[in-house]
């Protein structure tokens, strides 16, 4: 068989079949990860493969996430493979940002580039090939807006009928109009993130419908090659440290079993070093990490404006927090103010990042300024979501306006303010002089 999904517990894991319909383990109910019993695979072979299918026109080569697809193997039957050719996102130098965190060098891996604009796109691809393997009709997410944005799209694109459960209230226009576009029907919940992903575990049991969180481990399969582009993008040779906001954790699940699989595997000779960084108001894996606790205290209310990592109850923690440890990484904490700071900085090297975005270039601030982080160290941050994902942020920012969920004034210490003008040249020659 050539892969099984087995319980991440260590006391526990159990083996079940790839097409059984669960998503934590029937026993324990621990966290379920998909294992790839034989990989006798040849590194050199792979990268000589994976750099040829760049010049492919063939549908699966053009897909960043599919390219990699010996890295990926649960899927036999390409025909459910739906592609909107994710992936294939940049790695970009930011001078301007290295020198504001006090580095030498820095380059943000953007995954906002994707069809959606976020990197929920590489997981969802994998994601939506699972229901169409297991025959589903109905997909469903719980989201605060890229999932949604995603999940809307691919499982139109394959035929589905898309189901979001919202935060009613607590999500970005930018990403409510994404999946309002795409075709999916949208419940606007009076609970948080959280609560709602409880409810809908049970709507989905009972109604037969497919869940695509984070806590499907194929999602995690297929944000997996994010970090397998990145690599291949520095020609195999890994950074000191890979830079991620922590929401639900998925990501870090993903990066992490990435790198422990491609040191396996031959193709990188050593692991970089994983920081998660979350925001001050939702930073449940940070007080973990912190106080060296064996389980993960939930955060009741989260509050931060960065929307994309709102969550206080993160399902991957156990994932995340192993990964976290195999890499020697870090979890660090940053208030709005210095995410809103961080955002202005990233736009002032041409570079459009959503909130969470920001939250790297701000932790890598403090983590330098620490000594967590070297000034020679090579650092690649990721960006998750594209500028417009929440473009009111920005403008509020910008225009002194942007205040935290306390009521707190943020400070427009980089503001860029627009200014009104009469219609007359000499009045405007001279402002611009």
């Amino acid at each position: 068989m050539p892969a099984e999904l087995i319980c991440f517990e260590p006391k526990c894991r159990a083996c079940y079949p790839i097409d059984e319909v669960i998503y934590s383990c029937p026993r324990c109910n621990g966290l379920l990860e998909v294992v790839y019993p034989d990989r006798s695979l040849d590194a050199a072979e792979l990268k000589k493969i994976w750099r040829e299918r760049r010049m492919s026109n063939a549908a699966l080569d053009r897909s960043g996430v599919w390219r990699y697809r010996e890295c990926i193997p649960f899927v036999e039957d390409f025909e459910k493979v739906v592609s909107l050719c994710e992936g294939n996102t940049p790695l970009l130098d930011a001078p301007r940002a290295a020198a504001y965190a006090g580095l030498d060098r820095l380059a943000f891996k953007h995954q906002g580039f994707n069809p959606t604009g976020s990197f929920k796109d590489n997981g969802m691809t994998c994601g939506v090939a699972q229901a169409l393997r297991l025959g589903m009709k109905r997909v469903a997410c719980v989201s605060t807006g890229n999932t949604s944005a995603s999940m809307a799209a691919y499982a139109s694109a394959a035929g589905l009928d898309p189901v979001i459960f919202i935060p009613h209230g607590n999500i970005s226009y930018g990403k409510l109009a994404q999946a309002l576009e795409y075709g999916a029907r949208t419940l606007q919940v009076e609970a948080n993130f959280d609560q709602i992903l409880a409810l809908v575990r049970v709507l989905a049991e009972r109604l037969g419908i497919y869940l695509l969180n984070s806590i499907n481990p194929f999602r995690i399969e297929g944000q997996k090659t994010i970090i397998v582009e990145m690599m291949d993008q520095r020609d195999w040779n890994p950074p000191d440290w890979i830079v991620l906001p922590g929401g639900n954790l998925g990501n870090t699940s993903a990066f992490g079993k990435a790198l422990r699989e491609m040191v396996q595997l031959g193709l990188i000779p050593r692991s970089p070093r994983l920081a998660v960084i979350q925001a001050e108001g939702s930073a449940p894996f940070y007080d973990l990490v912190r106080h060296s606790r064996s389980a993960l205290e939930p955060v009741k209310k989260p509050e931060t404006l960065a929307t994309a990592i709102r969550i206080g109850d993160p399902v991957s923690w156990p994932k995340a927090l192993h990964e976290v440890r195999c890499s020697n990484g870090v979890v660090e904490c940053v208030t709005e103010q210095e995410i809103a700071d961080a955002k202005a900085q990233i736009g002032l090297c041409g570079i459009g990042c959503e909130p969470a975005s920001a939250a790297t270039l701000a932790g890598i601030r403090k983590l330098a300024a620490a000594g967590v982080v070297r000034r020679s160290d090579d650092v690649v941050a990721v960006l998750t979501g594209n500028l417009l994902k929440d473009p009111d942020y920005i403008y509020r920012y910008h225009t002194g306006q942007l205040k935290a969920p306390s009521g707190a004034q943020i400070l427009s210490r980089f503001g860029n303010q627009p200014i009104v003008v009469p219609n007359d040249p000499d009045r405007i020659a001279e402002l611009l002089s």
